[in-house]
């Protein structure tokens, strides 16, 4: 028989069309036990029943929301509850933009369950009502950027072993201008102000994944006072943006082309936190190929 203590238990909660159901799913195929939409006032219940069960269930996630009546009104008392039989739980809130959350409900052409006539009017309501369950919550995944599959990346590397980790997907890309800044980015770093190979004839046509061209760039000193500013911002930033509850940072390095500068500092970038536990970092080099 197991306790309050052994049961690993996360709420998930928040906007409408932001993604819970996906994250369901994703814990379903962790081995998590699943329950949606479940009425807040039954969640001590269900944990008694475990708890008095010969059950082997160690890990819950249910997902609660405004579908539920009084689900806001007794959350306090039943998180309460939970206090007092002991149990550890997380909340987590899901969330994305105003404009992201219409789009996705006049793809699928379902109805907001706060405004059924108006999905706009009925989203702008929903984030009002939720803001103090938001501030309250122990993370915050904002998905306006996320495919379904992004998103099941990054709760599988949140919840490992039924433990929530602050881990932060960091994504690192580097493009040319020529072409366009990328769209998803969050810190956009202009590296256009170092030497470029581009007019080093025996280096023109070669990428900056070549190590003469690395070389060449790395070897500055204005690149290297560069790279360790840019270590010194980010080692101030990053932890905050964990703690802000951010799941996913785009970082986009940019150059003309896309084929030289940039390609060196973001792989320079991608060396600094790799083998950092704090971070799952991938690297992408958008541009590399079209000069």
């Amino acid at each position: 028989m197991i306790d309050a203590k052994d049961i690993k238990l996360f709420i998930v909660t928040g906007l409408s069309g932001s993604g819970k159901s996906t994250v369901l799913k994703a814990l379903e195929d962790s081995g998590f036990y699943c329950i949606d939409n479940l009425p807040v006032i039954l969640l001590p219940e269900v944990l008694r029943l475990v708890i008095r069960s010969e059950w082997d269930i160690e890990k819950i996630v249910v997902v609660m929301d405004l579908r539920g009546k009084s689900f806001l009104k007794e959350l306090p008392r039943v998180l309460n509850e939970l206090d007092e039989m002991g149990q550890d739980y997380q909340v987590i809130f899901m969330e994305a933009k105003d404009d992201v959350l219409f789009r996705r409900y006049k793809e699928t052409r379902r109805l907001h369950p706060l405004n059924r006539d108006d999905p706009r009017a009925g989203i702008v309501k929903e984030r009002d009502v939720l803001s103090g369950l938001r501030k309250i919550s122990h993370k915050v995944i904002d998905t306006s950027s996320l495919t379904p599959h992004d998103l099941k990346s990054i709760i599988s590397n949140h919840f490992i072993d039924g433990v929530l980790k602050k881990r932060l997907n960091l994504n690192i890309i580097s493009f040319g201008y020529r072409y366009g800044n990328p769209m998803d980015a969050d810190i956009v770093m202009d590296v256009r102000f170092l030497p470029n190979p581009y007019f080093v004839e025996e280096l023109r046509l070669l990428s900056g994944l070549k190590p003469v061209v690395k070389e060449f760039i790395l070897e500055k000193d204005v690149t290297k006072s560069f790279l360790w500013k840019l270590r010194e911002l980010l080692n101030f930033l990053l932890p905050h943006y964990v703690d802000e509850g951010r799941a996913l940072l785009t970082i986009a390095i940019g150059c003309t082309g896309g084929m030289h500068r940039s390609v060196v500092i973001a792989q320079e970038l991608y060396k600094m936190f790799d083998k950092n536990d704090n971070y799952i970092v991938k690297i992408d080099h958008r541009d590399v190929k079209k000069t």
